[in-house]
C-alpha cells in the first residue's frame, strides 16, 4: 500500500481562509450582489457601479468567481442562484445583514482572539468602556439594521420549525426575544389556528409591527413589551427562545429556563434553537466558532450541546426532552413541561 502523502495544504487553507471571508465581506458591503441582481455587467460597468479602482478591480471580482460567489460568462459578472437570492439587499430573503455586521464589527473584534483566550474577557466595545448595546437601542435606524440581521440568522431554522415541530397540539405561542419577528412569520404562516405573540424590549415594538404588518399578520400576531430577565414571561402553550441562551453564563440560562417552566402550563413546550455544539464536541465548528464569538461579545455567554441543554431543562422541571436537526448548523432542543 502506498504511503500516505502528507501536506500543509489544509492547514494554509484554513490559515488563510480570513482572505476569502474579508472578500465577500467586502462584496456586500460594496452592494455587488444588489447591483448585479439588476442584470449581468462587464468590468468596467460593474467596477463604475459599485466604486472599485482599476487597479484590484479584476482581481476582486475574479476572486468571486472562483470562490463561488459570482459567475462569469462572455466577460460578463452574474450572479449565482445562491447569491442573488440571498444577497440581494432588495429581496426579503436577504440574509446579509449579519454578515454586515460581522463586516463591521465582529471581524476587527476577533483580531484580539488571543488576548480573549488569555483573559476571558469580551473584546468587543467594552474593552474600551463603550455599551454597544445600550448605544444600538438607543438609535432606531441601528436597531432595525441590526433586528433583521437577526432575522437573516434565524430564518432557515425558523423555516424548519414551523414544519418539525407538532404544531396541531397547541394554540399559542411566544417568541422570547422576538426581534424583528421572522420566527413568529414563518410559524403564524405555516399554521393559520395559532396565535403568537413577540416578546421584547418595548423600543423594538414598531419594528416588529411594521413587519409583521407587512407579512399581514397583524391580526394573529402581536408584541408583548418586556425584559424577560426582570418580567415574568407570557403564558402560552409554547414559548420559544432562538439564539438566545448562548447570550448568558451558567446561572442566567437556568434562571431563564426556571421561568419558562414557570409560564408554561402542564404539556406545554419550550423550544430552545441555537448551533447547538455536537455532543462529542468534535463536528459542528460553526457551534464552536459561535461559542467563541460568545467569548468576544458577552461576559459570560457560551454555546453548549443538545445534551447539556437536556440536563439543563431536566434540572428545571421539564418531564421529557429531544433534541431534533434543523438546517445547517442548527438544532432545537424541545423540553416538555
Amino acid at each position: 500500500m502506498a504511503a500516505r502523502h502528507t501536506t500543509p495544504a489544509a492547514i494554509l487553507q484554513l490559515g488563510t481562509a480570513f482572505w476569502g471571508s474579508k472578500t465577500l465581506l467586502s462584496a456586500i458591503e460594496l452592494g455587488v450582489f444588489t447591483e448585479l441582481a439588476k442584470g449581468p455587467l462587464d468590468l468596467a460597468a460593474l467596477a463604475a457601479r459599485v466604486n472599485l479602482h482599476e487597479r484590484g478591480a479584476r482581481d476582486f471580482l475574479d476572486a468571486l468567481v472562483a470562490l463561488g460567489m459570482l459567475k462569469r460568462t462572455g466577460g460578463r459578472y452574474a450572479n449565482t442562484p445562491e447569491t442573488g437570492l440571498f444577497l440581494d439587499r432588495h429581496k426579503p430573503s436577504y440574509v446579509g445583514g449579519i454578515l454586515e455586521m460581522a463586516n463591521a464589527r465582529l471581524y476587527r473584534f476577533w483580531g484580539s482572539l488571543t488576548e480573549g483566550l488569555r483573559t476571558g474577557k469580551p473584546q468587543n466595545e467594552a474593552k474600551s468602556g463603550e455599551d454597544f448595546f445600550g448605544a444600538l437601542y438607543a438609535d432606531p435606524r441601528r436597531l432595525e439594521g441590526f433586528l433583521k440581521a437577526m432575522t437573516g440568522l434565524s430564518i432557515g431554522s425558523a423555516k424548519v420549525i414551523a414544519k418539525k415541530f407538532t404544531w396541531k397540539r397547541y394554540k399559542t405561542f411566544t417568541d422570547v426575544g422576538c426581534a424583528q419577528g421572522g420566527v413568529a412569520v414563518e410559524i403564524a404562516s405555516a399554521h393559520k389556528h395559532l396565535t403568537g405573540f413577540g416578546m421584547d424590549l418595548p423600543v423594538v415594538q414598531p419594528v416588529f409591527e411594521r413587519y409583521i404588518e407587512a407579512n399581514r399578520l397583524g391580526a394573529r400576531v402581536r408584541f408583548h413589551a418586556g425584559n424577560f430577565f426582570k418580567d415574568p414571561l407570557p403564558k402560552t402553550d409554547v414559548l420559544i427562545m432562538g439564539h438566545i441562551l448562548h447570550d448568558w453564563n451558567l446561572e442566567e440560562k437556568m434562571m431563564l429556563l426556571h421561568k419558562a417552566h414557570e409560564a408554561l402550563p402542564t404539556g406545554g413546550a419550550l423550544i430552545i434553537h441555537e448551533a447547538l455544539i455536537d455532543d462529542a464536541r468534535k463536528t459542528n465548528a460553526f457551534g464552536l466558532l459561535m461559542s467563541l464569538n460568545m467569548l468576544i461579545e458577552t461576559p459570560g455567554g457560551f454555546d453548549f450541546t443538545g445534551a447539556d441543554c437536556r440536563a439543563w431543562m431536566k434540572t428545571a422541571g421539564f418531564r421529557s426532552s429531544k433534541v431534533e436537526r434543523l438546517t445547517g448548523p442548527d438544532s432545537m432542543v424541545i423540553g416538555i413541561k
